[in-house]
């Protein structure tokens, strides 16, 4: 198939596309504004590839969509282009609108437009693929987890805008017939992610011997998806799921902030011991995030009975990896520090209490 990913640049889209040309014969064209977070040098071992091309523009750029469908004639959009950080979606939210709610709007008129046209069994094999987050669910309690049929309550900038974006891919399929898929994913992580997030912050707090900042009491929990867990299941539902349907992604690795932030310390004693003593040392309670979720965990049984997919990683094996991705790519972390962000707090409300 001839498949147009956006946001191929990002961490999540980079490990698709990484996917996609090792282990399958699809082609790819990666489509990405290449924001802060996106980074071609995630890209670098298929960059050369026969069935990869790139092309740089925005999602919200109507014109240069319709050129690249033009062009380029998919079979499949992966929608995986986002801005996708709580914390700054506290400090700036507009961007969240304009790149999640009007983004995907342009995105799926444009690829209405192009759908329309094709020869009806082109049109019937045609899937557009909507990759979202389970944080637009809101937050649980102790017990049960989020399914398919769970209600949206997002509590976040970050959160509303990726309801909005799931919602207008729903009424594009109700209203016009395009065939839809939707996945809702539980946290990523893994090689080539933007330390802005949770577990890539750690491990290069820890190595500068800096203080890990762990919010709150460190009890909030997330489920724990390891990104090339993720990347098969998106490929498992491009390929094998019905259209309007959603699919929860999730690893069945519920851990706390605070058992993660310890974990990465823990494998980093091992690996790289500090003369002083454990790098538990440094973790360090901070005011807790304004509308924190305290609790997300995904079931992802619809997707392991319907079609078949599980993940291969625990979060042990998981985190082992990447840990050792991290340690052995210091360079590919330099170069991404490089730009703005330099692992300062983020998601703070100023002026309250």
């Amino acid at each position: 198939m001839r498949l147009l990913v956006t946001g191929g640049a990002g961490f999540i889209g980079s490990a698709l596309i990484r996917h996609l040309l090792t282990t399958s014969r699809h082609q790819v064209l990666n489509l990405d504004a290449l924001t802060y977070a996106g980074n071609l040098d995630s890209l670098a071992p298929v960059a050369d590839h026969p069935g990869y091309r790139f092309v740089h523009a925005d999602i919200r750029d109507r014109r240069a969509l319709a050129g690249t469908f033009a062009d380029f004639r998919p079979e499949a959009v992966i929608h995986q282009a986002a801005e996708s950080h709580v914390d700054r979606s506290i400090d700036g939210p507009l961007p969240f609108i304009q790149t999640n709610v009007e983004g995907t709007g342009t995105l799926l008129e444009v690829t209405r437009e192009y759908w329309s046209q094709l020869a009806p069994p082109a049109r019937a094999d045609f899937r557009f693929h909507h990759v979202s987050t389970d944080e637009v669910f809101g937050s649980l309690g102790k017990s049960g987890r989020f399914s398919e049929e769970s209600p949206y309550a997002p509590r976040s900038p970050y959160a509303a805008s990726k309801a909005a974006s799931d919602h207008l891919v729903r009424a594009w399929h109700e209203t016009y017939g395009l065939p839809t898929l939707i996945t809702n994913c539980s946290n990523n992580y893994g090689p080539c992610q933007f330390p802005e997030k949770l577990i890539p912050l750690m491990i290069r707090k820890a190595l500068r011997g800096e203080a890990l900042p762990v919010y709150g009491d460190g009890s909030n929990i997330r489920d724990w998806l390891f990104v090339d867990d993720h990347a098969r299941a998106l490929v498992t539902v491009l390929e094998r799921g019905r259209p309007g349907e959603t699919y929860n992604i999730g690893g069945d690795s519920e851990r706390s902030n605070l058992e993660v932030v310890e974990a990465v310390c823990a494998g980093l004693d091992v690996r790289r011991p500090r003369a002083a003593g454990s790098h538990r040392a440094l973790i360090t309670f901070v005011a807790d995030r304004p509308g924190h979720d305290w609790r997300y965990a995904i079931d992802a049984g619809k997707l392991r009975r319907d079609l078949g997919w599980q993940p291969l990683e625990t979060f042990a094996s998981g985190l082992d990896r990447t840990l050792d991705w991290y340690l052995t790519n210091e360079e590919w972390c330099q170069r991404v520090e490089s730009g703005t962000y330099r692992g300062e707090r983020l998601g703070v409300v100023h002026g309250t209490t």
